[in-house]
């Protein structure tokens, strides 16, 4: 009898310590500590995670309000980049504290949503040659496509109720652009999008048109567990208070989205076709250039293509020349004794660029550090370091971009101007040059990759070593011969 209740005893035992292992990620996560880390799902997206190239940071307006945040509970963050249509179920399962992925609140007692911090809206977009929808009727028997378990999809759904003829495909991919791809190859007719990626979009692919607007803006906020840590909601819901009364979130949203709507479509087809038929022709010289001045390659040709179109013998009114739109006193400067010739000014420029931007203070991070040294390139470092002295007297911050694109265009004004050494500039000009160069060099890290010397150079090796050996097999009397070329 005593054996049977130590043996009834032990069993139960194992299977009260097999439930507790099975549930224990079932429990919420506790608020963080100094030392912890504060555990955030999202998904892969420009807006959401994007994972950093070599030796650069991972980015994403999200992910740089969520180490805001961290930062000021005093955690560290680790992200779960995670398919977007499982950020649901892995909270439920409390896998992170909360999720941050571009996220719409929804009727659901599994979950809580933060207060709203942005808005988006779902816009169609269509191929320029498919025919255009003005309003609801038309999308009678039309077939609308949508991303896998995104926003745009379920509204889709609600929309069918409303017009029965209306037919919805899933697309079978989560990447934000991957559906625009297959609208801009005409794969597909009508798609449902996120108007923020659409404005992304649009500039790598021209031939799209935004077309109707399907329901109201949507509210984008976080997601936690409704049973969750509610400490870390209480102090998500400060945080968001406290930066949507600040500029910081309106510099995050700059950062991102702030440069999208400057060119025209037909400006973006027009540089998209140089890349291809242009750009070839003077690619060497500008990694040539990277290699020397450790500048990205791709950023040095959307310069050149801001400055000349990349034409090697652009002269402007005031002077300027070249494909880097060099003046003569920088060029001397730099020892670039012709101007017109493509790989002097573009070694001359890349060196400017450097210099540039190895003069601005360490207090200024990237990339802040870069759009504010594509204005000192245009209106000089003397009128830009004016603008940055002005920024302060102001009340303004010279380290930020957000705050210099407000200051830079009060150059050109007497009741500001007049106080300065350097006297006026087109401060406004300078603004427009960067943030156009920001498009371009955005095109060009979609299209073009970036430029690994020491790749190319160890693959060089190995290719080198597997011909040798092929050649010594050859050599050893098998009757084998290396195929010629």
């Amino acid at each position: 009898m005593i054996a049977r209740i130590k043996h009834h005893f032990w069993a139960l035992l194992a299977v009260g310590l097999l439930l507790q292992f099975l549930t224990t990620g079932e429990r919420p996560l506790p608020f963080p500590t100094p030392g912890q880390e504060l555990v955030v799902l999202t998904h892969p997206g420009p807006l959401t995670y994007e994972a950093g190239g070599e030796g650069d940071p991972p980015g994403g307006l999200e992910h740089d309000l969520i180490q805001l945040f961290a930062e000021e509970l005093g955690v560290t963050v680790r992200f779960k980049v995670v398919p977007r249509h499982e950020i649901r179920k892995r909270l439920a399962h409390h896998e992170a504290h909360l999720a941050a992925g571009w996220l719409t609140p929804a009727p659901d007692t599994e979950f809580k949503f933060s207060k709203p911090y942005l808005s988006s809206r779902d816009v169609l977009v269509r191929h320029e040659a498919g025919l255009p929808v003005s309003s609801l009727e038309m999308l009678e028997g039309r077939t609308v496509t949508a991303s896998r378990g995104s926003r745009q999809y379920r509204a889709l759904v609600a929309l069918q109720q409303q017009i029965p003829s209306l037919q919805i495909r899933e697309f079978p991919s989560e990447t934000p652009f991957d559906l625009l791809e297959a609208v801009a190859r005409q794969e597909e007719d009508l798609a449902l999008v996120d108007g923020a990626i659409l404005n992304m979009g649009m500039n790598y692919y021209p031939m799209l048109q935004a077309g109707l607007e399907i329901g109201k803006p949507q509210p984008i906020a976080w997601l936690f567990p409704a049973d969750g840590n509610p400490e870390v909601f209480n102090r998500a819901q400060r945080f968001i208070e406290k930066i949507a009364s600040s500029s910081t979130l309106s510099q995050l949203r700059d950062r991102y989205l702030g440069h999208l709507e400057r060119l025209r479509q037909i400006d973006v087809a027009t540089f998209i076709n140089r890349i291809a038929t242009v750009l070839p022709k003077y690619r060497a010289l500008f990694e040539q250039a990277q290699l020397i001045t450790d500048i990205d390659w791709r950023l040095l040709a959307a310069i050149a293509y801001q400055e000349s179109n990349w034409d090697p013998l652009n002269t402007s009114p005031t002077g300027v020349r070249g494909m880097m739109m060099l003046t003569e006193e920088t060029a001397d400067h730099l020892g670039v004794s012709n101007r017109l010739d493509p790989e002097e000014s573009i070694l001359g420029g890349a060196r400017y660029v450097a210099m540039l931007r190895n003069s601005l203070p360490p207090s200024t991070p990237e990339p802040d550090r870069t759009w504010q040294t594509l204005a000192a390139y245009n209106i000089g470092p003397g009128h830009f370091n004016a603008a940055r002295a002005m920024a302060r007297q102001l009340g303004a911050n010279p380290d930020s971009w957000y705050e210099m694109k407000k200051v830079l265009p009060l150059l050109a004004r007497p009741q500001y101007y007049q106080r300065l050494k350097s006297g006026p500039a087109r401060g406004g000009e300078a603004v427009v040059m960067a943030e156009n160069v920001r498009m371009f060099y955005d095109i060009l890290q979609r299209y073009q990759p970036p430029y690994r010397p020491l790749e190319n150079f160890q693959a060089g090796i190995k290719g080198d070593r597997a011909h040798a050996g092929r050649q010594k097999a050859g050599s050893g009397g098998t009757g084998l011969k290396r195929r010629q070329p």
